[in-house]
């Protein structure tokens, strides 16, 4: 004995009188589902591309801000 399945319908975010072309989907992407990993690659090629030599520990600027000062020199 088999069981029929129903597709679940979710509700439109379009009027009832406007349908949606046929094969257009409706989705949208939020502003950080692409921000952050852009941020976020832009940031590891940063830690990558930097200096390859450690240095001391002198009255020099922390290592997260060197990486923040090359950061906004790359996109300002």
């Amino acid at each position: 004995m088999s069981a029929t399945t129903h597709p679940r319908s979710l509700p439109s975010r379009h009027d009832a009188g406007a349908a949606a072309p046929a094969g257009v989907a409706d989705t949208r992407l939020r502003w950080w589902a692409l921000a952050l990993p852009a941020l976020a690659f832009g940031l590891l090629l940063l830690l990558l591309a930097g200096p390859g030599e450690a240095h001391a520990a002198t009255g020099e600027a922390s290592g997260l801000l060197q990486v923040t000062q090359q950061f906004l020199r790359a996109i300002g």
